[in-house]
């Protein structure tokens, strides 16, 4: 078994979106616009995640940025946050006033939940700003894990949903057919991502 576990660790990934190489979905990401930018906050732990999903959304967002907590270009660049029209996806907290004009930017955790929950303590700019909280999935949504709060889903898939929530589900439809093709591609070569 651990001559199994080394050869699979030592899989080539690829340096784009960080799957194995068989699995590699670079030729699939599409390029989409959106009128709202997206400010990916991502945890520095997740960017060595293989199941990592922000940075394939920042990949297929033209308007975005990544932003990287917990590294010190990350932190010169959490200013951004303070733009006017910034709100946060996530699940609780001050909604945005139902008569407010939407983001004209988006922050999005890339994190797990404790990591997230961290960010928004240790951020204080991300306690001020109103929320967009998004329903929780549908039951039946292929996941290649269970999330452990319930509202929990990949990056990839918030933002689509996010997207369609603010834009409309045509300019998120390419966002929601990426994530559904990396859990399928990953799902049918079981577990070896």
């Amino acid at each position: 078994m651990g001559a199994v576990s080394s050869r699979l660790a030592s899989r080539p990934r690829c340096s784009r979106c960080n799957l194995s190489l068989h699995l590699c979905l670079c030729d699939e990401i599409p390029q989409v616009h959106t009128r709202t930018r997206i400010l990916l906050l991502q945890h520095v732990m997740e960017i060595a995640k293989k199941s990592n999903t922000g940075g394939v959304a920042a990949l297929a967002l033209v308007n975005s940025k990544r932003i990287i907590h917990g590294s010190p270009t990350g932190n010169s660049e959490l200013e951004l946050l303070s733009e006017p029209g910034t709100w946060l996806l996530y699940p609780d907290g001050p909604a945005a006033p139902l008569d407010a004009p939407p983001p004209r930017q988006l922050v999005v955790l890339d994190a797990s939940w404790s990591q997230a929950r961290r960010m928004t303590q240790r951020v204080p700019v991300l306690r001020t700003l109103p929320r967009l909280a998004l329903p929780p999935p549908e039951p039946g949504l292929l996941r290649l894990r269970e999330p452990s709060h319930p509202s929990g889903m990949s990056t990839l898939d918030a933002v689509a949903r996010a997207v369609a929530a603010l834009e409309g589900l045509e300019v998120a439809l390419p966002l929601a057919r990426l994530a559904a093709l990396r859990v399928q591609r990953i799902a049918e070569c079981g577990t070896l991502y």
